[in-house]
Parts: C-alpha cells; structure tokens; sequence
C-alpha cells in the first residue's frame, strides 16, 4: 500500500467552528472581564496557560460559575482552550491567555460603556478597534501566511460586492497572490459570461496542492480497495470516516458499467457518509427525486444526467469519483466557515452582509478604493503589532491618508459635495437612513412587528433571533422592535437611530454590549397644530409579573425625573410598555402624579410625573389599524387626567379606548 495522505489545509478561517455563540461582541467582552477577574486571583497571576490542562480546566470551571457556559464539558480544557482561541487569534489575548495591549483598550472602551465614534470612518470606537486588529490578523495555511481581512477588502473592492456563495465557497481559498488574482479574474469572467462553477474554480485549487496530485494519481493507478479509497479520501480527522466512500464507489461503478439497478441502495448508502452536508450534496447532486418510493419504482431513471454516469473508462471513472469525493468535502468545510468569518467580519462595523451580497458601507468602501493598490504587500506576510493597540500607520504607511481626498471620493460615490466631517457625517446619517427605511420596508413592515410582539409574549426566543439577530440578546431586541414600531406609529419622523440609544452593527441590526444596557428610547417632538413640543421617553421591559415591580418602578420614574430635572424646559413625558403589567406598576405610575421628585443633593425638585403603561397588545392593536401619534398622544393625555382606582382606570381609559380603533368596545 502507497504512503498515507495527510491532510494539508486550503483555505483560512478565523477563529473556531467549535466555538460559535450568539450575541458575539457581548460574549467577547463578558470574556475579556472575565479572564481578567481570573488573571487578578493571587493564585493564579503567574501560573502558565500552555500544556496545562488543569489550569484550563479552572478556567472553565470559572466560567461556568460566572454564566458564561452551562452545563458539564466532557473535556472542560479543551473547551476552555476554543472559548479563547478566537480572542488570540484577533490578537485580544497571547498564547499564554493574557490580555494584551489590544484587548486591555476594547476593556477601557467596554468599561466606559462609551461606544460613540471617534475616528475618520465615523464607526463605533470598538469596531474601529476591531477593525484594525483584523487587518493584522493572520493565518498560517500549508506554512503560508495570509491575513483573510486583507484578502477580502482587496477582493471586494475589486469586484464591488461578493455574493454569499463567493464569500462562502471562493474567498477562503485565497491564501496568496497567486489564486487571489486566479479566483478574482475566475469571478470577474463568470459574471461577465453568465457561465459560472464554483466546483471547477474549488477543484483546481485542490488540485495545485501536492497531496491531491498524489491521491488522483494513487486512485487511478493502484488496485482499488477500501483501504485505497479511504487513502485518497485526506480525511481531515482519520482515514476510517472515509469508509462508507468504498461502498459509494463500488455501487456507483456496477451503475455505470454494468446497467445494474442499485439506485435505490445507491441512495441509501450516501446516508452513511459522516458528513450529512457532504451526504445531501450527494443526493442532490444525483438524484431528482428524494421519495424512497419513486427512486424504488422509477430505478436508474431517477439520477440525474452527471459526467460520472457518462464516462466509458475506468480512469474516466475514477477522475470523476475523485472530483466529486472532494469537491462536496471541500464544500462542507467551507460551509461550515461562513458563519465563522461572517461574525468576525461583521464586527468590525465596515462590512454589510445583506440581499446576498456581501460589501464595504460606503465611507470604508471610498477609504479602500483610496489605498486598495497596496493591499497585497502586506496581505501575506506577518506582523508582530497584531497584540499592540496600534495606530493604523503603524501597521502600515499607506492606510494613512488624505481625509480631504477621503471626503471628496465620498462626495462622488453620493452625488454630493462633501467638504467637512460635518457635512460627512450628515451624507453618511443620510445614506443609512434610505438603508433603515429599506430594511424596515424588506424586513419589518407593520406585520412583521405585531408577529414579534407575539413572540415577546410567548418569550418564542428562537424565533425572535431568527427574524431579528443573534448578535443582540432579548431586552435589546425587544427595545429595537419598539423603536421600529414607534417609528412606524410616527410616520417616520423623527431621528430614530439617534433616538433609540442602541448600538447598531453597520446593517443597523442591534447588538449587546457588556458596558452598555441603556437603551430607554427618547424621542423629540416638534411643535404641531395637534400637539405641543416635547420629548416622550420609552421604556420598555420584559420582566414578569413577579419581578416587574421590583425591577422597573424605580428606575421608570428616576429616568424621568431625571431628565425633567436637567431639562426643566422641556415638556416630557414616558410611555412604559410591557408584554404584562402588574397592576401595583400602574398602582405606582399614577401616584407618580402627585409625588414630588428631588435631586441627589436635595436642593431641586419637580412635581408630578406624566408616565402611561401601555401593554404589546394595545400596541399591537394602535399598529394594526394605522393609529398615528398624533391620536396616541391625545389618548394619553386625556387618559393622565382622568381619575380612577389603577387597575378601573388602565381598563377604562387604555384598553377600552385602544380598543375602539377596531370597532370593539372591550
């Protein structure tokens, strides 16, 4: 028997696909503070994290006391290990699990819960850290470097976009210069011509590694066994998962050689294969029909017209088995990064994943079109800044630029002079508006918000996530479909990304951070013929009915008082929503009318508080049938000055009033 393949790596990655977690910029920040807590125990401040397992077994055990992780890691060193590889590899923590320079200032940023954006690209100053921590990070595949976030800005500002396919399947294959510009001229010709496969773009990177070369070569000239094709199969993990290949080759040479009608057995053994992405692309790829019925009645007509089922030789067989032994391998694998480099990708607040396209926004794109012709000098070689909170000079000259150059390219790209950060930073809340307004057009019309209000009451988490995102957790989204939906009630007026005090990634979707949690929506009014001028504060909670009165009674009417203490000029008010009001919550609100309201040191005080509880199904109702704010706010002022006992008076003057928008008196 011929030497043993091993697997060499094709295509770069970052970070783990053993660790994926929803709610990704929060859980890199609940880690860093909580490594550092960790770090800070006397007995761990000179203890060593490389080849100590019993060590990293406590980190573990550590996190798991913290809420980090749930439940028991059959390896908890090892788990410990992937919980943390990815911050290394984005140079937020060394090898030895200490946090670095870089990761030290995503702390300082995180502790201030100060996020605003302090940088030419007019990006959150965690993403700006993110971003240049991803431009030094790097990979090593088949001992070359390559820095996948490099790779990809040159990619993209080359072809404009990438679609999620290209993103999945092509980009990751770039690992130097070479099929960087071999997969970007690949891409370029099938959009031109129309006629695109991805498969031959994938196999023809394969085949320029050595080790494929060998096995092609190995199948077509040694007597095939299982052991052979399980040789040639360059399992990543070992060469016994390859197993059920044998009995895939040997079915699938009697179908073509020999006519015989073993279809159906066909069928079934491509379910043995371990990879069940890789066991689909089979049964997509050759059958027509997935019923067990009709592949038994119908036999050999059910597979669909392949190049393996045509060959007339035994090499052309074994060709074309390899090809697509490897092809759905490589495929799998890719696939099960996408996500991966998405989440990481995604954090840098440059990069929008949306339509199926995968792009630069538009001030990062005018930025790269500007130093895009010196990218490949650093996309593969190495830097030893990548731990450092280093100055984007410093990790090279050229990303130091013009910002006048950088405005007026902006001004071209928008159709409009763009002379200052001021005037920029108008364009830009511009440009995401007609983005925002989109997306709630595509995404989150009328309907969809009266769904996701379902889904709060029923606490349908998962779905949620599934509309919405899983960069954000519960609370978060919840304060973002209300801002939507106040939007919506408010005839999009108003200022409502500025307003609802979220932090948003670049496809203005919400995400967590550990710094951050207030998130109370404060709109501003002008003055109509319906209403005076004045500001309506949010707030917004999902806590039950057992915890809503210890949680929000006080912290409700502190925000207000607050504000109406250091902004005595302005008529305010507050709105609390609720999936579930506790009647002692309205109890409160209503004596709030009465009660004065003082500073800390005593010496300023207000009197009376304007705070209305509305619960999601009255919500639901002012949504479903168009009522617009004007009518809302004359309900709520009408209803603050009727008496009443609490809970008479929320039935009489808010559910029944609601109520009659649909015709119904309840």
């Amino acid at each position: 028997m011929a030497k043993k393949i091993g697997f060499k790596s094709y295509c770069w990655a970052i970070g783990t696909t053993s660790y994926r977690t929803d709610n990704f910029n929060l859980s890199i920040e609940k880690q860093l503070h909580l490594l550092r807590q960790f770090r800070e125990l006397e007995e761990n401040k000179n203890k060593k994290w490389g080849n100590n397992k019993k060590f990293q077994a406590e980190y573990y055990n550590f996190l798991k006391e913290n809420n980090f992780v749930k439940g028991d890691a059959a390896l908890p060193d090892k788990d410990a290990r992937e919980k943390t590889s990815g911050l290394r590899d984005i140079g937020l923590l060394d090898d030895e699990r200490n946090i670095t320079e870089a990761g030290l200032e995503l702390l300082r940023i995180t502790d201030s819960a100060d996020f605003s954006a302090d940088n030419f690209l007019e990006i959150p100053k965690d993403s700006f850290l993110y971003f240049k921590q991803m431009l030094k990070t790097s990979n090593v595949v088949e001992g070359k470097i390559v820095r996948p976030f490099v790779v990809f800005l040159y990619a993209v500002n080359e072809l404009g976009y990438l679609t999620n396919d290209e993103f999945t399947y092509l980009l990751p294959l770039c690992v130097d210069e070479h099929t960087t510009k071999n997969i970007v001229k690949s891409i370029k010709n099938y959009r031109e011509t129309g006629e695109k496969d991805f498969d031959d773009i994938i196999l023809s990177v394969l085949m320029e590694k050595d080790n494929y070369k060998q096995a092609l070569n190995l199948l077509k000239t040694e007597p095939i066994s299982e052991e052979l094709i399980c040789n040639v199969g360059i399992n990543r993990k070992s060469a016994k998962y390859d197993k059920p290949y044998y009995t895939l080759y040997s079915l699938l040479k009697k179908i073509v050689f020999s006519k015989d009608n073993l279809a159906l057995e066909f069928y079934e053994a491509t379910k043995k294969l371990t990879n069940s992405k890789v066991g689909g692309a089979w049964r997509k790829y050759f059958f027509n029909s997935s019923a067990r019925s009709v592949i038994s009645r119908e036999g050999l007509s059910v597979l669909n017209t392949v190049p393996i089922l045509q060959v007339t030789t035994e090499e052309q067989f074994n060709e074309e088995f390899f090809k697509v032994v490897h092809t759905f391998k490589a495929r799998a694998t890719l696939s099960d990064y996408f996500d991966l480099n998405r989440r990481y990708f995604k954090i840098t607040d440059i990069v929008l994943f949306e339509d199926n396209k995968v792009k630069l926004d538009v001030l990062p794109q005018c930025y790269i079109e500007i130093i895009a012709g010196n990218l490949l000098n650093i996309a593969f070689e190495q830097t030893e800044l990548l731990p450092q909170n280093s100055k984007l000079k410093d990790i090279d000259s050229f990303f130091d630029i013009d910002i006048n150059i950088l405005y007026q390219k902006l001004g071209c790209a928008l159709g409009t002079s763009v002379a200052n950060k001021e005037m920029a930073q108008k364009v830009i809340k511009d440009e995401r508006y007609t983005r925002f307004n989109k997306l709630i057009d595509d995404k989150f019309d009328k309907n969809t918000i009266i769904r996701l209000l379902d889904d709060f009451e029923s606490r349908n988490d998962d779905e949620i996530r599934s509309i919405v995102t899983d960069n954000a957790d519960i609370p978060t989204i919840f304060e973002y479909v209300l801002g939507i939906a106040w939007y919506i009630i408010s005839e999009r007026k108003g200022d409502v990304l500025e307003y609802m005090n979220l932090s948003l990634e670049a496809d203005l979707l919400p995400k967590t951070h550990a710094g951050g949690g207030e998130a109370d929506i404060v709109w501003k009014y002008e003055m109509t013929y319906e209403y005076p001028k004045h500001t309506l504060l949010i707030e917004a909670t999902l806590a039950d009915k057992k915890n809503q009165r210890r949680m929000e009674m006080e912290p409700v009417s502190r925000h207000l008082g607050d504000y109406c203490l250091a902004h005595p000029e302005d008529e305010a008010y507050c709105v609390f929503i609720t999936t579930f009001l506790n009647n002692n919550v309205i109890s409160d609100f209503r004596a709030r009318r009465f009660m004065e309201y003082y500073n800390n040191a005593g010496t300023k005080y207000i009197t009376g508080m304007k705070i209305l509880p509305i619960q999601t199904t009255e919500l639901k109702t002012l949504l479903r049938f168009d009522v617009k704010y004007p009518q809302i706010y004359k309900m709520l002022d009408a209803a603050y000055k009727t008496d009443g006992s609490p809970k008479e008076w929320y039935e009489n003057s808010i559910v029944r009033e609601i109520g009659m928008y649909n015709g119904q008196e309840i």
